[in-house]
């Protein structure tokens, strides 16, 4: 796997997120595990039957004749994508699920939720997922060869620190999907209020325990702040129920946050 950077790992272990790039002479290795990692992604850890994969656009990313961002836009404006999270769903749901799925970030406010709402109204299905796949957003963070991933967990200029939560709100543990079809962030985002943490489930379905569980934050600060410090890289142990306090603490001091694992 030489060609492909592939260390991304999102589960109950860990909520470290990397990348995961095609790279140039990849092999049927590569390409499959770049088909796996966008499924998961953008239809949202859902488990798909054989006869349900995109057979017609998966041949033309193998051929080469489409690069992986194309590629997210195909399974994004597939009858299986529509089916999962657009009839039957609230719209509120529909278009935060699009951020999370296309964009990795949850909304950040109302406005543009209601921008997502208008390109619906006037342009069309069509136009709302490209929206997101042609904005320069997309661009600056996946370019046309990286994998979407929830890139929000990490510390984002410009994104602020409610984003984060909203978003460790939103990843549900590798044991469930997004199918729900109700709207997880309406009432925080219409009413700019700081989005309640919920631990993600465990394979049972159950509540994730938080008892006892304890994680390690590891993020970077200044040159400034770690002359003072003496390291520039910092860790610090918290519960869960601790973890958003941790976080604004790190972030008052300048710090980016790197990575959220659970100490074993």
């Amino acid at each position: 796997m030489g060609n492909l950077n592939r260390s991304a790992t999102l589960g109950l272990d860990t909520f470290e997120v990397e990348p995961i790039e095609l790279r140039p002479n990849r092999t049927e290795d590569d390409l499959q595990t770049v088909i796996r990692a966008v499924y998961k992604q953008v239809l949202g850890n859902e488990h798909i039957m054989e006869e349900q994969r995109l057979e017609s656009a998966e041949a033309l990313f193998r051929n080469g004749d489409i690069t992986v961002r194309q590629f997210v836009n195909l399974v994004a404006k597939s009858e299986l994508y529509q089916s999962l999270f657009f009839l039957g769903s609230s719209q509120y749901r529909f278009i935060e699920l699009n951020f999370k799925h296309l964009l990795g970030r949850t909304p950040q406010n109302q406005a543009e939720i209601d921008e997502h709402v208008r390109i619906y109204y006037e342009q069309g299905y069509a136009a709302e997922i490209d929206s997101y796949i042609d904005s320069n957003e997309y661009t600056e963070n996946f370019g046309e060869d990286i994998v979407p991933y929830p890139r929000s967990i990490r510390t984002q200029a410009g994104v602020t620190n409610e984003s984060f939560n909203r978003m460790f709100s939103l990843l549900r543990g590798p044991a469930t999907s997004d199918r729900d079809n109700s709207a997880k962030l309406i009432t925080s985002i219409a009413a700019n209020t700081a989005t309640p943490i919920k631990p993600p489930a465990v394979g049972n379905g159950a509540a994730y325990d938080n008892t006892g569980k304890r994680f390690r934050i590891s993020y970077s600060v200044s040159a400034d702040t770690a002359r003072l410090r003496k390291f520039s890289k910092q860790e610090v142990v918290t519960d869960f129920k601790q973890m958003p306090r941790q976080v604004q603490q790190i972030h008052r001091v300048g710090g980016k946050i790197t990575s959220i694992t659970e100490e074993l």
